[in-house]
């Protein structure tokens, strides 16, 4: 018989801990036979300056992860202060979540959200194994800001706004 050696951790505690780290919020858009597709992803950072790199972790349960990851090309859109609703439709399964959201498709074929503050054109590199999650590798092809846009933020389990240090 062997025993797990590593300590507990309570899944609510752990979460409850995690949430007070502020993150932005993105939408991971792929066309797949003509057709768009996406999903709202917090966890997200940068990776690599040189080659330009990020990653993403989508939950293993996602219903439109596996759409994604079947395209060429990916955009990250990272969400803007006010795009809550956006955030919220992309995170849920089944219906169209592009509806009644403005986009235009990248040069790489992916659909950029046009409130977005900003864009990243990006292929897939390589995924891992993340627990519960997927670990997803992408290299940067594309960029583009909007300076006049403040990001949209999640904090303790609700959306936060960005206010600058006096």
């Amino acid at each position: 018989m062997t025993t797990d050696s590593r300590p507990y951790v309570d899944e609510a505690c752990f979460r409850d801990v995690v949430s007070r780290f502020a993150s932005g919020i993105v939408v991971v858009t792929a066309q797949v036979d003509g057709r768009p597709v996406g999903l709202t992803c917090q966890s997200f950072t940068s990776l690599s300056l040189v080659p330009p790199m990020v990653l993403f972790c989508p939950s293993k349960t996602s219903t439109s992860w596996p759409m994604v990851a079947a395209a060429e090309a990916i955009c990250i859109n990272i969400l803007s202060e006010g795009q809550d609703q956006v955030s919220n439709g992309f995170a849920r399964s089944g219906a169209n979540k592009f509806a009644g959201v403005d986009w235009s498709l990248l040069a790489n074929g992916a659909p950029a959200l046009h409130e977005a503050a900003a864009h990243l054109g990006a292929r897939v590199a390589e995924t891992y194994d993340g627990g519960d999650h997927h670990i997803v590798t992408c290299h940067v092809e594309f960029l583009r800001a909007r300076d006049e846009r403040d990001p949209l933020l999640y904090y303790r389990s609700r959306y936060r706004r960005l206010h600058a240090a006096e």
